[in-house]
């Protein structure tokens, strides 16, 4: 495994390192109360380490390009979720397609103090409906229906876990992975919009989660490694066994997307670049579209658009309030721009798409 590493050039394929360790079994579901949060304990999302600040991003400061779609992201600054429109050159919050953060008035009187710093927010659909799944590091995962806000379920993870991602799974449960807590988790959400039991596999830095219907296992990244894990038991009592292990290309794993358009592929952020996993080949490469655009260091979320096949991605911005924010979006692909929200503080921007694949 390699700890630290330069930035890979664009065309490079590497062969991961596949670990045989026994599959890990998940823990039994603990109690249903979230870690303590101590008075005035605020997590800190993502901070960046001192020898990587020289990588700080430094778009341009004006909002250029052409792009075409919707985007969806967490404003940890405005704390709320804001879709926006990748077409229109001026981001305002005005001009916002919709806006949201939890409340009592909009039925989370019980977790609205979990909320403060949305750190991965995506579109899914269930039944029909569709639904964007959140996760705060102050403890917050959720799912509501887009666009009534409406409740399907939320808990209080703790904020001592510092939730980075959540994934809605077909039989409406919710994984979720947490950074600072080391956990990878799929809660059985589907048994009420307060259900609070879980099942746990734990992985160093738990940074993404994903689910893939075609092999039916849900993919998690952490610091060091790539995971899928099968879900079992039954949706009210879950279970998480692993099925593979591989080893990061680079140190410091963040973010894990699908390739839309090659169910092979999975997108792999790390501190020093931007891969792309090949599930059949069990190896990263950075041998594909805009990859000389693309593969940076820092990269706290990437995808490309199912249309378009324009990728977004967001990464830390020199000037901005945290070390793991921006208020820019970066678009690559046959013609590259950028759109900025100002005072805006993203973690991470994706497409409004809710396509697992």
């Amino acid at each position: 495994m390699l700890r630290h590493g330069p930035i890979v050039l664009a065309g490079t394929v590497l062969t991961a390192s596949v670990l045989a360790a026994p599959a890990q079994a998940a823990e039994p579901p603990p109690s249903p109360s979230p870690s303590p949060t101590p008075p005035g304990f605020v997590p800190r999302t993502d901070p960046l380490p001192n020898e990587l600040r020289s990588a700080l991003a430094k778009p341009s400061a004006k909002a250029g390009g052409t792009s075409k779609g919707l985007v969806i992201g967490g404003d940890q600054g405005g704390h709320r979720v804001l879709v926006l429109d990748a077409a229109k050159l001026s981001w305002t919050t005005a001009s916002a397609k919709w806006k949201w953060k939890p409340s009592a008035s909009n039925g989370f009187s019980d977790v609205a103090n979990a909320w403060s710093l949305p750190s991965d927010v995506r579109v899914r659909k269930l039944k029909g409906k569709t639904y964007v799944i959140a996760a705060d590091s102050k403890g917050f995962l959720g799912a509501v229906e887009y666009p009534s806000g409406k409740r399907l379920w939320a808990t209080d993870a703790g904020a001592p876990s510092n939730p980075h991602a959540t994934e809605l799974l077909p039989n409406g449960n919710v994984a979720a992975a947490a950074s600072t807590g080391g956990w990878i988790r799929v809660y059985a959400a589907s048994k009420g919009r307060s259900a609070s039991s879980y099942t746990q596999f734990n992985l160093k830095g738990g940074h993404g989660v994903l689910w893939d219907p075609a092999r039916k296992v849900l993919w998690a990244i952490g610091d060091d490694h790539l995971v899928s894990l099968k879900v079992g038991g039954t949706a009210s009592k879950p279970t998480l066994k692993q099925a593979s292990k591989v080893a990061l290309p680079s140190d410091g794993g963040h973010d894990l997307a699908p390739v839309h358009g090659d169910r092979d592929r999975l997108w792999i952020t790390t501190n020093y670049g931007v891969y792309q996993y090949v599930k059949s080949k069990k190896n990263y490469t950075t041998t594909y579209k805009y990859a000389a655009d693309v593969n940076r260091p820092i990269v706290k979320a990437v995808g490309n658009n199912p249309s378009t096949k324009q990728v977004v991605l967001t990464r830390p911005k020199q000037g901005c309030a945290t070390t793991w924010c921006t208020d820019t979006a970066e678009f690559f692909g046959s013609s590259n721009a950028t759109r900025k929200l100002s005072g805006a503080q993203f973690y991470k921007v994706r497409w409004f798409e809710a396509a697992y694949q």
